[in-house]
């Protein structure tokens, strides 16, 4: 299984340039547009490069390619790009894949659970357990949290992994 939060062997992202980051985003976008061809599917992809890392967009198409906007399908094409662009590179890629705006619309989904654990907590509750996500979703979470001055831990592993926010 790929996660998100490690690097290869004695590489780090942290390394690499912004034509080796240009690079991955080539080869991802090269494996997604041959895997629509198979599937039959249009869409047109968006490369970009920002925080150290790839960002390969899915757009436009028709309503078929709204089948693979799924959080558990953006997931798996992401986990199924990065090996991939692995297979090519011999080095763990950090990039991001997103389908039809998936990510920002999981992102407000995301926002409103702390809401609503934030808000349990005011409430009396000592902490509130969220449902498990992937390390990019948890991170946004995490930096969510802090900005609201509340804690946040990751507990569990692998697809189990999830998020306990409680008071700082």
């Amino acid at each position: 299984m790929v996660t998100d939060d490690r690097t290869a062997p004695g590489s780090t992202t942290d390394e690499l340039s912004l034509a080796e980051l240009e690079a991955d985003g080539d080869l991802a976008a090269d494996y997604i547009e041959g895997l629509l061809d198979i599937a039959d599917l249009d869409g047109d992809i968006d490369i970009d490069v920002a925080n150290g890392r790839a960002y390969v967009s899915v757009t436009g198409g028709d309503a078929d390619l709204e089948r693979l906007a799924s959080v558990d399908a953006v997931q798996a094409l992401q986990d199924l790009t990065r090996l991939a662009v692995q297979a090519r590179t011999g080095r763990f890629s950090r990039l991001i894949v997103d389908v039809g705006g998936s990510r920002d619309a999981r992102a407000v989904e995301l926002k409103r659970m702390v809401d609503a654990a934030v808000a349990q907590i005011a409430a009396g509750r000592e902490h509130v357990e969220l449902e498990p996500m992937s390390s990019y979703e948890r991170k946004l979470v995490h930096d969510d949290v802090a900005d609201r001055g509340y804690f946040s831990e990751s507990r569990g592993e692998g697809r189990d992994r999830r998020l306990v926010i409680s008071r700082a």
